[in-house]
């Protein structure tokens, strides 16, 4: 039979198909078939049912199959079904093994590489690459690698956390989700199946202390905002870039990065606005500050030491570099203040916002740039109270500067 058809060709084929002198499928029995296409293409095919339902499998071309070699694959078909195994299904897993087999050359640390090289374009930060590549190569690398990421188990992880979880807790816990990434990502792909070993919720929590029981968390050290006037007038006394760059930050209660990588274009002088772009803050959203009259008098001061126009606001040491971030604590350690953090005078403004004046807690909030409330919440919430963060900001500015009377909102009697 098979021989006979393919010594016919395709226009034969066409036309005795057409006359209907040759059936679609031509039987060989035990489920065994030869399939001829409408162009003469011909094809062995297996038919068989399963619950009922009719399935058919390609067992390859008649070109790259001989009779025999079909014959033998409808036998092991056959085989499987008497066995009560679906022979499609077997198949699929079995392609499915020997492509995991062939992956398993795909190492961890390339399926790392690969993770950060496909996420990196989304990162803010080019610096979070390097970062998540130094971690992976310092503490997973010499333990699992260059091993086949399929072969990455508890065991593995277990030996990577455990000697820096008691000791390198918030590095330990980075290491362990960036782990667990990577392997989310692997078995997305296919290069490796079963659960992630590194997941922290119902696996790797139960195995590893808790890290609020391995280490308490450590606050910032702020100075108490009552002896925040006083700080502020010796501030006023030191000299350079870096001491006038810490006046902004604390009265605009900034971050560190926001304020030393504050541009000009970022200022509106005729609305006496500040906007940080998404890329430059923590949320990844545009935050619009409202400048006093101090915080604007500072900027001015510092235009003559800017290279261009374009230029920092607050300029480092290096040509068109910003000031670095351990210039503001070099400021705090000249002043013999070293037991506070730059970082710490959010928490004053905080806290004197909360026991000294009755503005709203998601005013106050807005002005840290924190998130307030649920999605809905803020989806209903579009604005950013520009014109009562401009009072409680003015107020801040009469306070830092010791003004008694100033703006301060007392909290109301209630009767």
């Amino acid at each position: 039979m098979a021989q006979t058809l393919k010594r016919l060709s395709a226009r034969a084929v066409q036309n005795a198909m057409a006359k209907g002198s040759i059936p679609r499928f031509l039987p060989d029995g035990g489920g065994l078939y030869l399939q001829v296409s409408a162009t003469g293409t011909k094809s062995w095919m297996f038919r068989y049912s399963i619950n009922g339902r009719e399935r058919q499998m390609g067992l390859g071309s008649l070109e790259a199959v001989d009779l025999a070699g079909a014959r033998q694959a409808a036998a092991d078909c056959r085989r499987l079904r008497s066995q009560g195994v679906d022979p499609i299904q077997h198949r699929d897993e079995q392609r499915a093994a020997a492509r995991l087999a062939a992956a398993s050359s795909m190492t961890f640390n390339d399926c790392a590489a690969a993770y950060i090289e496909s996420e990196k374009v989304g990162w803010r930060n080019a610096k979070h690459a390097a970062q998540w590549k130094s971690t992976l190569d310092t503490y997973a690398g010499p333990v699992f690698g260059e091993l086949p990421v399929q072969a990455v188990d508890t065991t593995l992880v277990l030996k990577v956390l455990e000697p820096i979880w008691p000791t390198k807790n918030e590095t330990a816990s980075r290491v362990r989700g960036r782990i667990e990434a990577v392997l989310d990502w692997a078995t997305a792909r296919g290069y490796r199946k079963g659960e992630n070993p590194a997941r922290w919720r119902g696996h790797c929590e139960s195995l590893l202390p808790k890290p609020s029981k391995v280490k308490k968390v450590q606050h910032h050290a702020a100075l108490p905002y009552n002896d925040l006037p006083d700080f502020m007038k010796r501030l006023a006394e030191q000299q350079g870039v870096a001491a006038r760059a810490l006046e902004f930050t604390i009265l605009t209660a900034a971050r560190t990065g926001e304020a030393i990588g504050a541009r000009p274009a970022e200022f509106d002088l005729s609305h006496k606005t500040w906007t940080v772009p998404a890329g430059r803050m923590k949320a990844g959203r545009e935050h619009r500050v409202p400048m006093g009259d101090l915080a604007l008098a500072i900027c001015e001061g510092v235009r003559p030491l800017r290279a261009a126009d374009d230029d920092f606001v607050f300029p480092g040491l290096l040509y068109r570099r910003p000031l670095s971030n351990m210039a503001l604590t070099a400021v705090l350690k000249r002043m013999e203040c070293s037991t506070i953090t730059v970082h710490g005078f959010r928490s004053t403004f905080r806290d004197w916002a909360g026991e000294c004046t009755d503005f709203a807690r998601e005013v106050v909030e807005a002005a840290l740039a924190h998130i307030v409330g649920d999605q809905t919440e803020r989806a209903y919430r579009r604005g950013d109270a520009l014109d009562k963060r401009r009072r409680l900001m003015d107020a801040w500015a009469d306070f830092c500067a010791g003004k008694a009377s100033g703006v301060v909102v007392p909290f109301r009697t209630v009767a």
